[in-house]
């Protein structure tokens, strides 16, 4: 059986202190060292993209969405939230952006140089 575990849920007192029969029924995956780290993506307002918040400690995708919604969107800031396991995102190399980029300069229809504009378009 898992148990999710929150913040504030340590202690009975209420003061988030735990006592010491807890402390030894508290695993590692309870205060979070073995759950997999979630990437926070949260979309503003309505037809605008989402943009990456930050990062947090979740045991799964329900509560990674919970406590994004917790940590990131106090305000009601948010419209729509994304959570993506950080292991499933991959990156290119930043040492290989020449020759990642690099092919792209060679296509001369990719940039509008050849074109004549009207004097009257000036936000181009």
């Amino acid at each position: 059986m898992t148990r999710k575990f929150y913040y504030g849920d340590f202690g009975e007192s209420g003061s988030g202190e735990i006592s010491a029969n807890n402390k030894m029924n508290i695993t590692s995956a309870a205060v979070g060292h073995d759950w997999p780290l979630w990437e926070v993506f949260i979309r503003s307002k309505q037809g605008l993209d989402h943009k990456h918040m930050g990062s947090l400690h979740a045991a799964d995708a329900q509560m990674a969405i919970e406590n994004a919604r917790d940590v990131y969107t106090r305000r009601m800031e948010g419209v729509s939230i994304w959570v993506v396991e950080s292991r499933h995102i991959h990156a290119s190399n930043p040492d290989e952006a020449e020759s990642l980029y690099d092919p792209a300069n060679d296509k001369a229809y990719r940039h509008p140089t050849f074109y004549d504009l009207p004097d009257e378009l000036k936000h181009m």
